[in-house]
């Protein structure tokens, strides 16, 4: 079954996603167990393969239409599920497709995993302008934002949206993620313009890992950094070197590729 929707999801292929997806389902716990388990295991593969030239842009987004099939079979169980169980409230976690971009399946993911996960997700869509989520952020008192793009022009609207967010002073999290975006890019060109803690966040299962950590507490970011195995005085030169991205560590970092602090495999979004 795992092999099969990993198939359908490397070729592009929906014809037997949802009974393939039904049948992963009955065999896992919860429902969520089936994303962050086999369906993510074959978008990291897909993430591979582009990495390393081996699929196209075209192709991956075949294979995120396969991925939202699958998980739009799930989403009616885990509702289900949430309804039925008490319902915490971890924090409120704002995202958004930057501004000039469309692509969204990505972002869905993130949003329904971390909402399963106990968080309030508002999702405010794609093409969403940097004031826009400032200001939303603002009103609703958003504790993380998270940006998703997967042009290449969204790489500068990340850049812009971190800039803005220095100086309007937020202190918040500022997750990046998407198929263009890498460890390098976040940490070299996003980070240095926000003081708060900036971190790339490879997938939806990542994503939710990552916010386990306490985002109301003073050392969020040290924290994060601890479980990254990546100590908190590299980062004034990270910040202003790029040397240390050609490192190659697979114990620090994770995979022999330029690098910055990340959570989890390359994968697009």
């Amino acid at each position: 079954m795992a092999k099969r929707l990993e198939y359908s999801l490397i070729k592009g292929i929906t014809d037997y996603v949802i009974e393939d997806t039904e049948e992963a389902r009955l065999q896992h716990e919860r429902p969520l167990h089936v994303i962050e388990g086999p369906l993510m295991d074959g978008m990291k593969v897909v993430g591979t393969l582009f990495g390393e030239g081996k699929m196209f842009l075209p192709q991956v987004v075949k294979s995120a239409r396969v991925m939202k099939k699958a998980v739009g079979h799930l989403i009616p169980f885990m509702e289900a599920e949430s309804k039925e169980g008490d319902k915490k409230n971890a924090g409120t976690f704002l995202i958004a497709t930057v501004k000039g971009d469309v692509h969204d399946i990505g972002k869905n993911i993130v949003g329904v995993v971390l909402g399963c996960n106990d968080y309030n997700v508002v999702d405010l869509g794609v093409m969403v302008d940097c004031k826009t989520i400032l200001d939303k952020a603002a009103e609703i008192g958003a504790d993380i934002i998270g940006l998703s793009g997967l042009i290449t022009p969204s790489l500068d609207e990340m850049i812009f949206n971190a800039t803005e967010m220095q100086r309007r002073g937020l202190k918040v999290p500022l997750l990046i993620g998407g198929a263009t975006t890498s460890r390098a890019h976040t940490a070299i060109k996003i980070a240095q313009h926000y003081d708060g803690p900036v971190v790339h966040v490879t997938d939806a299962s990542n994503a939710s890992r990552t916010l386990l950590f306490n985002i109301r507490s003073g050392d969020w970011d040290a924290r994060l950094l601890a479980e990254l195995n990546v100590p908190r005085s590299i980062l004034p030169e990270v910040r202003d070197s790029s040397e240390i991205y050609g490192a190659t560590d697979p114990d620090l970092f994770g995979a022999a590729i330029p690098v910055a602090p990340s959570v989890g495999d390359q994968q697009g979004a």
